[in-house]
């Protein structure tokens, strides 16, 4: 809206705006038969003159359009289904679409170019900051600026709620919730959510589950007791609805706001005892690859014995001594953050079974602070 509103001066012939709804808390999106109604009434035509049927409705807005020079402003789609009879049919028009999800049909199909808009840098956030609350308070309270900047990880509503809260201090997402459906982050995470897929739902509300920082898509596929090949296209679900972000291929994190949503979901949702069976399949799907990478690295050491692994947990393979070395590399935070699960919730034997088969890396590697926090 801001950038349309800078160019209006480019669309002699005015603009058009519609909000698709497609993440709308209460599930009313605007369908395409809405949309173009509601342009077509913007452009003046007489109630009379509106044909029936969507085919051709579409037909006499984009007949109206094709000579003129307008912006048509998108807001807020759900899927290219939706935005594809609102195109206009000859040049001369710009379409800007916004939308939670990467609608890569539009950029196939209509030759769309996407503009994905990334995570504020801590200057940016820090401007932001300073418009909501003054640029005096903000210079005079440097360190309390760092560490709001730091826990809101460049999330630009995130950092706005913040500053409209900061009279009334709680506890991580407490903190954030203003009552108000249309910012509240809860509500603003559940539009997302909601449009999940069962499947892929929950996927997301076990993430909560993982200690973090990072997961593979072996390690998702064992807490979901799902094949790897089925919930790898549930994870590209997820990144498609900007609830967990792939910084490299086949390596998934979601900020911990989310995760924080992702546990709070999984506690009201599912069971406890398919939570339990979860963490239980998770630690195995780490002990097992760090055993086999443990093997390859150091054939020599005493090897422990195993339980059979639960139903459902995807193990890594390894064919040489460097696969397994980068695979400890890739997993030894998640590998350190299990092993503090496992000491937390009194799984004893995972906790030092886990600590044992990391033990020769991180002697390797000479990362005895790490070794002084294992052992």
């Amino acid at each position: 809206m801001y950038w349309a509103h800078r160019v209006v001066d480019r669309f002699p012939d005015g603009q058009l705006y519609v909000n698709l709804r497609g993440f709308d808390p209460g599930g009313a999106v605007t369908t395409p038969a809405e949309a173009v109604r509601s342009f077509l009434d913007a452009l003046d035509v007489p109630a009379q003159r509106v044909p029936e049927g969507l085919d051709a409705q579409t037909a006499l807005y984009r007949s109206l359009l094709a000579e003129r020079r307008m912006l048509v402003l998108l807001d807020n789609a759900r899927d290219a289904d939706q935005i594809r009879p609102l195109l206009p049919g000859t040049p001369g028009c710009l379409v800007l679409v916004t939308s939670r999800n990467q609608l890569t049909g539009l950029i196939a199909g209509a030759g769309a170019i996407p503009l994905p808009l990334d995570l504020l840098d801590p200057a940016e956030a820090r401007d932001l900051l300073a418009q909501r609350m003054g640029r005096d308070r903000i210079t005079a309270e440097p360190a309390a600026v760092k560490q709001i900047i730091e826990r809101c990880a460049g999330l630009p509503l995130v950092l706005a709620i913040v500053a409209a809260e900061l009279r009334h201090p709680h506890e991580r997402l407490d903190t954030l919730a203003t009552g108000d459906s249309s910012t509240d982050v809860r509500s603003v995470f559940s539009w997302s959510y909601q449009q999940l897929s069962g499947p892929a739902a929950r996927v997301f509300r076990l993430l909560g589950v993982h200690p973090g920082p990072e997961l593979s898509i072996s390690a998702t596929a064992s807490l979901a007791a799902i094949p790897p090949a089925r919930v790898r296209p549930l994870l590209a679900e997820l990144v498609r609805a900007h609830l967990v972000t792939e910084p490299e291929p086949g390596r998934y994190t979601l900020h911990d706001l989310l995760r924080a949503y992702a546990g709070e979901l999984a506690a009201s949702v599912d069971s406890e005892a398919d939570l339990r069976a979860a963490v239980h399949r998770l630690l195995d799907h780490y002990l097992r690859g760090a055993q086999r990478a443990d093997a390859l690295l150091h054939p020599n050491r005493d090897a422990i014995e195993l339980v059979t692994p639960p139903a459902g947990v995807a193990v890594d393979e390894f064919d040489s001594a460097r696969a397994a070395t980068d695979w400890f590399t890739a997993e030894h935070q998640a590998l350190t953050a299990a092993a503090s699960l496992a000491a937390d919730a009194g799984l004893d034997r995972y906790a030092w079974q886990l600590v044992w088969s990391m033990a020769g890396f991180v002697e390797r590697h000479r990362d005895f602070r790490d070794a002084a926090v294992l052992h």
